[in-house]
């Protein structure tokens, strides 16, 4: 009798199968968290560039200079990446909550201009 051999499976066929597909193990003990509430993307030929800073005046352009507290540089690969589990994750937010309305000005509720 011939010995039968294992493929490997990828994620559809083990969630297919009935098994979870493995996971990333992340260590996350040296990490820091730190808020956003601007963002800017710039790049290169090879890289992309993201800045995340605060600020105090969020909408329309900013009079103080806006403090960049994290910047990320990845490859085109990684932010395709990143892009797609942002999108997937917005989704399943809208879904669950409702359209997140970027526009300001939609957003404000008859009567409570000031």
């Amino acid at each position: 009798m011939a010995k039968s051999e294992e493929k490997p499976v990828g994620p559809a066929e083990s969630e297919a199968a009935g098994q979870r597909p493995p996971q990333v193990r992340i260590d996350d003990t040296r990490s820091v968290a730190s808020y956003a509430n601007f963002c800017r993307v710039t790049s290169t030929p090879e890289e992309l560039i993201i800045d995340f800073g605060l600020t105090a005046q969020p909408f329309g352009v900013p009079s103080e200079p806006v403090q960049i507290s994290q910047r990320i540089i990845t490859n085109f690969y990684t932010a395709k990446r990143l892009l797609h589990a942002l999108q997937l994750t917005l989704a399943r937010h809208e879904q669950m909550f409702g359209v997140l309305e970027t526009d300001v000005q939609k957003r404000i509720m008859p009567g409570t201009r000031t």
